[in-house]
């Protein structure tokens, strides 16, 4: 937090006195927290920061349930939410490291805002690849039916090129398959991520977004 002792003096600055003040100043604490939005930028290096995956489950999951359209009725036992692994977009029945710790997070976030999740692991009824994950966009969700009592279901895909990640993810309603809600991502792989898919930062490769040109830079300070 920036304290300002005496706030007459800053009135006082000039507009690109307070302008160039600001922007020291978030380079300055990019520089000691380091900040993801950096990533994937020629500026990574200096004030990049691995993805907290922790923080950007609990998004993901707080959004969808914002949007959720009916609403879903939290504490509610015999109306869960069932949380499927995120697969690969081009291959449903394709799981990764990176899909099931989302679908962890996720799960917990939901129990933490009110709402019963089921271990669906312990039924019969949605596909589990041994060592790889639990799925349902491969198949009929009318199967779920009779066999559960959700209000709905969780479920997302992975598509990824080089250092970047488009992430989708969507409430199904399992009575009628439905989507009550959904949100998209494009997030930036850090080194951690790449080594979920066994991948690593390729040298050479350039899909980073551009830094702001010099010419601005240069007219503020």
């Amino acid at each position: 937090m920036l304290i300002i002792s005496n706030p007459v003096i800053f009135k006082k600055m000039s507009l690109s006195r307070q302008v160039k003040s600001f922007f020291l100043l978030t380079i300055v604490l990019s520089f000691l927290t380091g900040c993801s939005s950096f990533n994937c930028t020629r500026l990574e290096n200096l004030l990049g920061s691995d993805t907290n995956l922790i923080s950007f489950s609990s998004t993901i999951a707080e959004t969808l349930i914002q949007q959720a359209m009916p609403p879903l009725i939290p504490r509610h036992p015999d109306m869960p939410i069932l949380v499927t692994t995120l697969v690969d977009n081009n291959n449903l029945s394709r799981t990764s490291r990176f899909g099931r710790i989302l679908q962890e997070h996720i799960s917990s976030r939901f129990v933490q805002l009110g709402f019963t999740v089921k271990e669906i692991k312990l039924t019969n009824t949605i596909q589990i690849n041994q060592g790889s994950g639990e799925t349902v966009l491969s198949r009929d969700l009318s199967l779920l039916k009779g066999a559960q009592q959700a209000q709905a279901i969780f479920a997302g895909t992975i598509s990824h090129t080089d250092n970047i990640m488009y992430i989708s993810t969507r409430l199904i309603d399992p009575v009628n398959s439905t989507i009550i809600a959904t949100d998209d991502y494009r997030l930036c792989m850090d080194e951690n991520i790449l080594a979920m898919f066994g991948l690593q930062r390729q040298d050479g490769v350039d899909d980073s977004v551009e830094e702001p040109s010099r010419p601005f830079l240069n007219s503020i300070f």
